[in-house]
C-alpha cells in the first residue's frame, strides 16, 4: 500500500463530550502517524471554504454553524492508504448507518452532529490540509513502529 496523508477534524461535540482522547487513541491504535495537530476555533470564512462543495445544499448552513460552534481538533495523519483506512475507521457519515465498532457507530447519534470529519480523496486531503495547516506545521517523523503496524 502507498503511504498517504489525510486530514481529519474532531468536531465540537467531541470536545464538549470530553471524548477527544478516546477518539485520538483509536486513531493511534489503528496505526496512523499524527504529523500535525491543533486545537482551534474555526472562523466562518474557513468553515465555508472547507465545506465549499456543499454550498447551496440545504444542510450547508447547518454544517458551518456546527463546526464554528466550539473548538475542534484538526489533524494531519499519515499511513498506508490513510484516506480509505480512516474513512473505514470513522464509519458511515449517516449516524443510523454507522456500524458498531466505528467511531461514528460508537459515538454519533445524529448525522447533523457528526463527530469526525475525514477527507474522502487525495484531492480533498491536499486541499483540506492546505486550508488548516501551513507546511511548517507538519512534522515528518517516524516512531520506529511501522514494522509492527
Amino acid at each position: 500500500m502507498a503511504i498517504e496523508r489525510t486530514f481529519t477534524m474532531l468536531k465540537p461535540g467531541v470536545l464538549s463530550r470530553r471524548i477527544a482522547g478516546e477518539i485520538i487513541s483509536r486513531i493511534e491504535r489503528k496505526g496512523f502517524d499524527i504529523i500535525a495537530a491543533k486545537l482551534m476555533r474555526i472562523p466562518r470564512a474557513l468553515a465555508e471554504a472547507h465545506y465549499e462543495e456543499h454550498r447551496g445544499k440545504p444542510f450547508f448552513d447547518e454544517l458551518v454553524a456546527y463546526i464554528t460552534s466550539g473548538p475542534v481538533v484538526a489533524m494531519v495523519l499519515e499511513g498506508d492508504a490513510a484516506i480509505s483506512m480512516l474513512r473505514k475507521l470513522c464509519g458511515s457519515t449517516k449516524a443510523e448507518e454507522a456500524a458498531p465498532g466505528t467511531i461514528r457507530g460508537d459515538y454519533a447519534m445524529h448525522t447533523g452532529l457528526n463527530i469526525i470529519h475525514a477527507s474522502d480523496s487525495v484531492a480533498s486531503a491536499e486541499r483540506e490540509i492546505g486550508l488548516f495547516f501551513k507546511p511548517e506545521e507538519i512534522i515528518d517523523w517516524k516512531d520506529g513502529n511501522d514494522g509492527w503496524i
